[in-house]
């Protein structure tokens, strides 16, 4: 996560993203923005996990590796998914259908 964290950093700098914008885009401070985005006292937290994927996003879409790094969604699928290819094609269906939510302040993404 700490490796996710010093790309989103780099990625914001190249790109212009400020803090002030993920902050207000993701409901959260630009304090603890920056404390994520620099390393400080860095913990695994939801708001960071969100913070990533906010820039991730901004970077074309989420890959494979942001998928697997994202814990909370890997034990989602763990939980829910039978290893089927039925069972597959419905929860590409109901991931898909979030799409229905309208796009993520800020991104002009589809959540």
């Amino acid at each position: 996560m700490l490796a996710r964290t010093e790309r989103a950093r780099k990625t914001c700098k190249t790109r212009g993203i400020t803090q002030e914008q993920i902050a207000a885009d993701l409901g959260a401070s630009q304090s603890q923005v920056s404390r994520i985005l620099s390393g400080r006292g860095f913990r695994a937290s939801r708001l960071a996990e969100e913070v990533c994927l906010y820039v991730e996003r901004t970077e074309g879409g989420v890959t494979a590796e942001s998928v697997r790094a994202n814990d909370e969604l890997v034990n989602a699928l763990t939980v829910t998914w039978n290893g089927s290819a039925a069972h597959a094609r419905a929860l590409s269906a109901v991931i898909k259908s979030l799409s229905a939510l309208g796009p993520i302040p800020g991104t002009g993404n589809t959540p």
